[in-house]
């Protein structure tokens, strides 16, 4: 039963959430605490390291609440539960593509959702940010992470840095200030 509302739980997640993984880590801590699968620190625990891993980081969420529900079978019923929707959304769209990718309407829906998509990644990036104390009072601590943020947005939009550049940077500035 558990392996299939993981399953269930990961299905519904991924069709009706847009936007990308980062817009998606909300929707999915929501049903992660409201189903008592895992606290918000554990979950916190997993955006971490699913965003570190290789791949969609939605995905590696799901396979990893699934983990630690129920082990390998949990991992893949919930790793199944959040790919299936794209598949089938991505071959049913590949159909009407042509049809409807002019569209005044479509393109009309596709702009309104843009607002809504940033908020949600920047609500997860908010969130995560208080639920590991980065932000909880003004602190040396605290400012200086700010800082590490801040020059590291100046190098991914002024200087174009690559982001595997700009998170090594990062790391070794980190390394330094807080050795």
């Amino acid at each position: 039963m558990i392996l299939f509302e993981l399953f269930w739980s990961f299905l519904l997640i991924g069709f009706v959430s847009f936007g990308g993984g980062y817009a998606m880590i909300p929707i999915i801590e929501m049903e992660v605490l409201k189903k008592g699968w895992m606290t918000t620190q554990q979950f916190t625990d997993v955006i971490a390291v699913a965003g570190m891993s290789p791949g969609p980081i939605a995905t590696n969420s799901a396979i990893f609440v699934g983990y630690h529900v129920k082990g390998m079978t949990g991992a893949i019923s919930a790793g199944l539960g959040m790919v299936l929707p794209s598949l089938i959304l991505v071959i049913i769209i590949a159909l009407f593509f042509k049809r409807f990718n002019k569209n005044k309407h479509v393109e009309s829906a596709f702009y309104g959702l843009r607002p809504i998509i940033t908020g949600l990644i920047g609500y997860a990036a908010i969130k995560f940010a208080i639920s590991n104390h980065l932000v909880d009072s003004v602190t040396w601590h605290s400012f200086s992470l700010i800082l590490i943020f801040v020059l590291s947005l100046f190098a991914l939009i002024k200087l174009r840095l690559h982001p595997a550049l700009v998170i090594l940077m990062s790391g070794i500035l980190g390394a330094a200030i807080y050795s």
